[in-house]
């Protein structure tokens, strides 16, 4: 966890597959969700919203994470994935936990805001992902988790400056942090380091795995923004729901 890693390779496989989503990590920034949080007047049932999805979405992240971690060969590699799936948990837990005593939630509201169904298509994938595809596809499809979470916190904070004061000051800064920034590192230097070893076809199918997490990084932000919910529940009863 706390070696020097080397500056990511421009020619690499993660300059590349960012290179290659470059437009849709800029709608991510610019989605009508973030700009509102960047600004302060995004509305408290929305980012409520967000907070119990957000919480669901990492307990399935930090299973995939850990899944991943046993399949590692390098003994470092493992240490690494393994300590992001204990910080996902503990770190993001202590933040959620500040904003649903600040916002005032209770848990018989969190409780009755049933799981969206792009939280769980997210979550689904990443797990299938870390047990059933190639270890290195598995790495880069937990990548955009880490590096589009550290982009939008770190340009919202560019964008803002000061965040004292700020309604989403604690979230800004979580994301902006330069210890999370040494994690996504890692975890770049790790994909990289991978898709140098692979062939072509590994290579193809992490960029797959890449991408597709890229858009669901798009689709869970939009999902907050909606506040989405299940359009086959007009005709079931009304139920809370987790992340299993």
């Amino acid at each position: 966890m706390n070696r020097r890693l080397p500056e990511p390779d421009p020619d690499g496989f993660c300059a590349a597959a960012w290179a290659h989503t470059a437009e849709l990590q800029d709608a991510i920034v610019r989605h009508p969700f973030n700009l509102a949080l960047a600004d302060g007047t995004l509305q408290r049932d929305r980012f409520a919203f967000y907070i119990v999805q957000d919480a669901r979405y990492l307990f399935g992240f930090a299973r995939a994470l850990a899944a991943t971690a046993a399949r590692a060969e390098d003994p470092a590699d493992s240490a690494f994935l393994a300590g992001s799936a204990h910080g996902a948990l503990a770190e993001e837990r202590r933040l959620h936990a500040g904003y649903v005593e600040e916002l005032g939630l209770t848990e018989e509201e969190m409780s009755g805001i049933e799981t969206s169904p792009t939280c769980l298509a997210y979550t689904s994938y990443l797990r299938a992902s870390a047990q059933s595809e190639p270890y290195p596809v598995a790495v880069a499809a937990l990548l955009p988790c880490f590096w589009v979470y550290q982009h939008v916190g770190s340009t919202i904070l560019e964008q803002t400056g000061d965040t004292s004061g700020h309604p989403y000051g604690r979230w800004i800064d979580t994301y902006a942090d330069e210890e999370f920034a040494a994690t996504v590192l890692g975890a770049r230097e790790l994909t990289d380091r991978l898709a140098a070893a692979a062939d072509e076809r590994t290579r193809e199918r992490m960029l797959t795995a890449f991408v597709r997490c890229s858009e669901y990084e798009w689709l869970f932000w939009n999902s907050a923004w909606e506040k989405q919910e299940w359009p086959t529940a007009r005709w079931l009863p009304r139920r809370g729901d987790h992340v299993e």
